[in-house]
């Protein structure tokens, strides 16, 4: 790690937005969204959720970290995949927003409005998580069968794509591919099964070139209507700490969990107080608020090449 980022201010700490007249569209664990006319608004708060509930603390200058980092990998894939951004820069957002320009800067994004496919995307390239638990009960992770004798942590002999049901609350579950295509059509979720597996081999290249393993991660996807055909286009977040398993690669020893740099942190710290994963959920010590936010950041610093804005 590095040395400590300088300590956020109290006015930098976003639990929710409020933007007066502007239509909420809707609010997530972690996004606040605006209808905005042909637009919306995505503000990422510093809410941060756990096993599926939003806990009841918050990590400074977490939402601008997963806007930043997105906003780099939204970049930088967009020969694999169209996606949702229209802007990143308050000064180029609707006129009704620019009052605001301050609380957005760094943690919006203008995007695209769009019809979100209902199943997460998820791609695996080693065994940890939910997966090593199914693992562990069934040999398979979403009916994909796996070698036997695998431990905690090991790289599975090719990536797999893992998808799961979209929870707006409780527990996301996860599901084969066949279950998938009974939801949303197997023709689409073969093709976001394919895109998936691209940006996760994509992303997988770069981070390895940073130190970073990308143990696992999500896309979602929605359609836009394109010229009278349906369009596939990448949307929320990608290869973010909320999204993705990262592990350093340079302490990585397969047979448990690993140091990492996302939320995972956070989790092991939930397990070790035994919470029911129920409401209410519980608020985070202090020096687990700071740790969690040095991790962000650290990511954003070592995979995006940039400091936090």
């Amino acid at each position: 790690m590095t040395a400590m980022s300088p300590s956020p201010s109290p006015k930098n700490v976003v639990t929710e937005t409020l933007l007066p007249d502007i239509t909420v569209h809707g609010r997530g664990k972690v996004r606040d969204m605006y209808d905005v006319g042909n637009y919306l608004l995505m503000v990422t708060t510093d809410r941060i959720s756990a096993f599926d509930l939003v806990l009841g603390s918050v990590i400074p200058d977490k939402g601008k970290v997963l806007t930043q980092l997105s906003a780099f990998w939204f970049n930088q894939t967009g020969h694999i995949v169209p996606n949702h951004v229209v802007s990143t820069t308050p000064e180029e957002y609707p006129e009704l927003l620019r009052p605001h320009a301050e609380l957005l800067r760094g943690r919006s994004m203008l995007v695209q409005k769009t019809d979100p496919v209902l199943v997460e995307c998820v791609a695996r390239g080693y065994l940890s998580g939910s997966g090593w638990k199914e693992y562990q009960q069934t040999g398979a992770v979403c009916g994909i069968k796996l070698p036997t004798g695998l431990k905690e942590s090991d790289q599975l002999p090719s990536p797999i794509f893992t998808p799961a049901t979209k929870a707006e609350s409780g527990h996301d579950i996860n599901i084969s591919e066949a279950e998938a295509g009974k939801l949303i059509g197997r023709d689409l979720i073969s093709q976001l099964r394919d895109i998936t597996m691209s940006l996760y081999a994509f992303g997988s290249a770069h981070a390895e070139t940073c130190g970073i393993i990308v143990a696992d991660t999500k896309f979602e996807f929605g359609l836009v209507n394109n010229g009278g055909r349906s369009e596939v286009i990448l949307i929320d977040e990608v290869l973010t700490p909320d999204s993705s398993r990262f592990w350093p690669k340079s302490d990585y020893r397969p047979g448990g969990p690993q140091p990492s740099f996302d939320k995972q942190y956070v989790r092991d710290y939930l397990e070790s107080i035994k919470w029911n994963k129920q409401l209410p959920a519980p608020t985070l010590p202090d020096n687990v608020v700071a740790s969690t936010r040095e991790k962000y950041i650290e990511a954003l610093r070592v995979l995006g090449n940039t400091n936090l804005q």
